[in-house]
């Protein structure tokens, strides 16, 4: 299983929100300096999301996460404000390995189709949930939609891996939805990437056994909760 440190960023600067606030921002550096340190510390894989993109679906970021690429030579997976193909086109022209696509999977999932066509592997559908409902938006926007029917959904249309999140775990430091990861696992057969409540390195293996294949800390590695090392020595 692969450990995805979490680096949101908003303004400009790597931050942690309590379940998708963003008047709930937590400061914690300059993101080229944080990837740099989850690199150093054995990540093999980083997860960003642009959290301003996000909600204005403009890539606010543009520079941060530039920064990042120059910075680290291990992988990165981006999300936050993609809409349209050209979204796609420039953060995979600007050296991001895969393409994190979420309101589109729910408001345009011809382009999620054809971009899973285009970049075969580089896409990943981002489904996150509320009290059972996928959220879009920047979780702003509560569409009513059954988190494993949209994977479903998603993988007829040729996407092979989702992040799912449950929102309301999301920075809370409360545990993962542990069953929510291993209905989504078992009923779609899908590549399972588990987010949201992360807290001790129990959660690590608890989400593993659930049939997750990756899983993204966020706060817990902020706060130490748990260790990368620890983590990653956990999900192998």
């Amino acid at each position: 299983m692969i450990i995805y440190p979490a680096i949101d960023i908003k303004n400009g600067v790597c931050v942690r929100l309590k379940m998708g606030d963003m008047e709930q921002a937590t400061e914690y550096g300059e993101p080229s300096e944080t990837a740099l340190r989850w690199q150093r510390l054995g990540a093999r894989y980083l997860h960003v999301v642009d959290l301003d993109a996000a909600f204005s679906g403009e890539f606010s970021n543009y520079d941060a996460v530039a920064g990042i690429l120059k910075t680290v030579s291990i992988p990165v997976q981006l999300g936050g404000g993609v809409r349209r193909m050209e979204d796609i086109d420039i953060r995979l022209g600007l050296g991001i390995r895969r393409v994190i696509v979420g309101t589109a999977a729910i408001e345009n999932q011809e382009l999620v189709e054809e971009a899973a066509r285009k970049y075969p592997g580089r896409i990943v559908v981002g489904i996150d949930a509320k009290e059972g409902r996928v959220a879009t938006r920047g979780w702003a926007a509560d569409t009513g939609e059954d988190p494993v029917n949209l994977a479903l959904e998603m993988k007829k249309r040729g996407i092979a891996t989702v992040i799912y999140t449950d929102i309301a775990r999301d920075g809370m430091l409360t545990g993962p939805n542990v069953e929510a990861v291993k209905c989504m696992a078992h009923k779609t057969g899908m590549e399972i990437i588990a987010s949201g409540g992360m807290s001790v390195p129990e959660d690590v293996v608890a989400v593993k056994n659930a049939g997750a294949q990756g899983v993204i800390i966020g706060k817990a590695l902020y706060t130490g909760g748990i260790g990368l090392r620890e983590a990653i020595r956990l999900g192998a």
